[in-house]
């Protein structure tokens, strides 16, 4: 079955009963091997599937670029996905110098770092390799023509002799359903080879309005599903997994940019500003920032969101009242910019890795802000809230916000009770927080039914966190972060079913073992206790912590024991041992580990990690099946066991 199977009009009844039974009759006590190249329409396999005899000696094999198509094909175990991957280097470079030196397949002397940057281009597609290379088989090999050719490779992909790649990638696009077209088209607004996080991907389509909500699901979870299935249609690439299993950063292929770019510039979906000569008009709704110290265009009153990705100095324009998105992290700025309080309409604010100091009351101002983000700013250790923060009842994150104050009704405590308004927030970070303020907290928190990050630090390591007074935990909380001492381990923290990451910190629990607490928890993934617990045994029993990849345990300074029953942590991957200067021996039980990929023991005693070495070591059979393991002394390695 040659050619591409694009979605077609499906045949009328009469036609498909004439053609099932035509087709049946054919293969009927014959073995055959069917190919079906390309297939881009679920329908068309389930046509074909439904004529098929049942036999187990012949073979299908189906060719897609969708992995939701892939997925639907597998009806029973018997049927195997093999998942394309990009081309390892030296065989991207045998490739493309088959295809672009074909009298004897070797790169001409003077042709081998432009040749290395073009391969860097295709990123291991062999399509593009072959296309790319075949191209530039039909012109003279020598530096100065390929200098040009490299760079005028984007026009040549839209309008010249590589018009066929950009027709293949182009295919992918105009195959999407029209709530993931501007999902995707999104990522022409980051700069190429630019890792963009998840989260703030999702926040951004959503602050842009691209995703809503679903019946029993959050706009954030709808989110995810529109991230995973362009990813599933190979059109956006994970570079890198989170501790949980999902993509922790994305990006697209080089090639698949230049199409985006292009498709991006013919709808006015956005606009690349480089400088003076860049091509923007008083209808440009989006504004992408990518090259340092440039002042952006002043005048753009349709402008919906402006992002930049420069880390020098950005000037906002002050005529930019419907604004929606104003994305400026890393620039170089030292103040608030004034100009914010006025955009009334604003969604989504990060000024991320700038030196601003502090933020004004006027934020309060913002009614309509969902998404705050002030991370590795000079307020990141804690900011004081604006008058009437609570007046921001869109808010979905904020970060950290100080709840220390002089007298018990002072302005910071009556921010604590004010939090009850923000029942949207799904990430809340409170810092200093003072032991009589708890079971205000408490009560706020029980009123944020979305809430699926929570970090609270105390006023300072000597002062305990109160939070027993929680009689409603966020249902669909996943991460917790708790620092600072516990005079008591918080019983509705053993009710947080979706809970995947917890760090206690300062702790030092003295009656109740964190681990007995925590052990119904089924879907935690990763678990740190950081000066937590003062007992000397920590047991995990057996069947428990059936989902944890990464064990991460400090400064437990009476620690002796640690004890893995059978059947226990048996997908651990990554486990660190940081000053437990009193453990006797490696985790007992930790043989039967069999997923552990990582062991890391920081500031351990000398006698503990001599037991673990490879000539003589007394431990050494307990951990011979983990592939990396090391000695640090503050932070440095200085030995390595593996």
């Amino acid at each position: 079955m040659p050619g591409s199977l694009l979605p077609s009009p499906k045949p009328n009844g009469a036609d498909t009963v004439a053609l099932t039974q035509k087709l049946r009759k054919v293969l009927c006590d014959k073995r055959y091997i069917i190919v079906v190249d390309d297939l881009w329409a679920k329908y068309v396999w389930e046509s074909i599937r439904c004529v098929l005899p049942v036999d187990r000696k012949s073979r299908i094999i189906i060719t897609t670029r969708r992995g939701d198509i892939a997925n639907s094909c597998r009806y029973d175990d018997s049927i195997h996905i093999h998942k394309l991957q990009p081309l390892s280097p030296q065989r991207a470079e045998e490739l493309f110098y088959k295809k672009a030196f074909s009298s004897n397949g070797r790169c001409p002397s003077g042709l081998e770092e432009m040749s290395k940057s073009i391969l860097q281009k295709c990123d291991g597609l062999p399509l593009g390799i072959v296309e790319i290379g075949r191209f530039l088989s039909t012109k003279p090999q020598t530096p100065n023509v390929w200098h040009k050719l490299h760079d005028s490779l984007e026009s040549e992909l839209s309008s010249g002799g590589l018009s066929y790649l950009m027709e293949v990638l182009s295919a992918s696009y105009n195959d999407l359903p029209y709530h993931l077209k501007y999902c995707f088209l999104y990522m022409s607004i980051f700069p190429e080879n630019s890792p963009v996080n998840r989260g703030r991907l999702i926040r951004l389509w959503i602050a842009e309005g691209f995703v809503t909500e679903k019946a029993s699901k959050t706009v954030e979870e709808v989110g995810e599903e529109y991230l995973n299935e362009l990813i599933d249609r190979s059109l956006i690439k994970v570079n890198e997994m989170d501790f949980d299993g999902r993509p922790k950063n994305v990006g697209v292929h080089s090639l698949m940019m230049k199409m985006i770019l292009s498709v991006s510039h013919e709808e006015n979906f956005c606009t690349v500003y480089t400088g003076p000569e860049g091509n923007f008009t008083a209808k440009t709704r989006r504004l992408s920032i990518q090259k340092k110290d440039i002042d952006a265009p002043q005048d753009l009153p349709h402008l919906r969101t402006f992002i930049s990705s420069s880390r020098g100095r950005v000037k906002i324009g002050s005529n930019l009242k419907l604004l929606k998105v104003l994305d400026i992290q890393g620039a170089s700025l030292e103040e608030f910019p004034s100009v914010i309080k006025d955009l009334l309409l604003l969604r989504y604010l990060s000024l991320r890795n700038t030196n601003i100091r502090s933020i004004p009351n006027s934020l309060r101002n913002l009614r309509h802000l969902e998404t705050l983000d002030l991370k590795q700013t000079l307020v990141t250790k804690g900011f004081k809230a604006p008058k009437r923060l609570s007046a921001l009842k869109n808010l979905q994150k904020l970060s950290f916000v100080k709840a220390s104050g002089q007298h018990r009704m002072s302005r910071q405590h009556r921010m604590i009770q004010g939090l009850e308004n923000l029942t949207q927030l799904r990430k809340l970070g409170i810092v200093e927080l003072a032991k009589e303020d708890g079971t205000s907290l408490c009560h706020a928190i029980g009123k944020m039914e979305k809430l699926h990050s929570l970090n609270v630090t105390s006023l300072n390591m000597e002062v305990p966190l109160e939070l027993d007074a929680m009689t409603n935990p966020p249902p669909l909380l996943q991460r917790l972060y708790l620092k600072g001492p516990l005079e008591r381990f918080p019983q509705w923290v053993s009710s947080l079913h979706d809970l995947v990451r917890i760090r206690l910190k300062w702790s030092s629990l003295t009656r109740d073992n964190p681990i007995e607490a925590l052990q119904d928890l089924q879907n935690l993934v990763e678990l740190q206790l950081l000066d937590a617990y003062t007992g000397t045994q920590l047991v995990f029993k057996s069947e428990n912590f059936q989902k944890l990849k990464i064990l991460d345990l400090q400064k437990l300074e009476q620690l002796t024991y640690i004890i893995m029953q059978e059947g226990t942590l048996p997908h651990l991957q990554k486990m660190i041992i940081a000053l437990c200067s009193k453990l006797a021996c490696v985790p007992i039980g930790i043989e039967r580990c069999r997923d552990l990929q990582e062991l890391h023991l920081f500031d351990m005693p000398q006698t503990f990690v001599t037991a673990l070495e490879k000539n003589g070591g007394k431990f050494r059979h307990l951990v011979r099946h983990i592939p990396h393991i090391g000695s640090y002394k503050q932070g440095q390695l200085v030995e390595d066991l593996s």
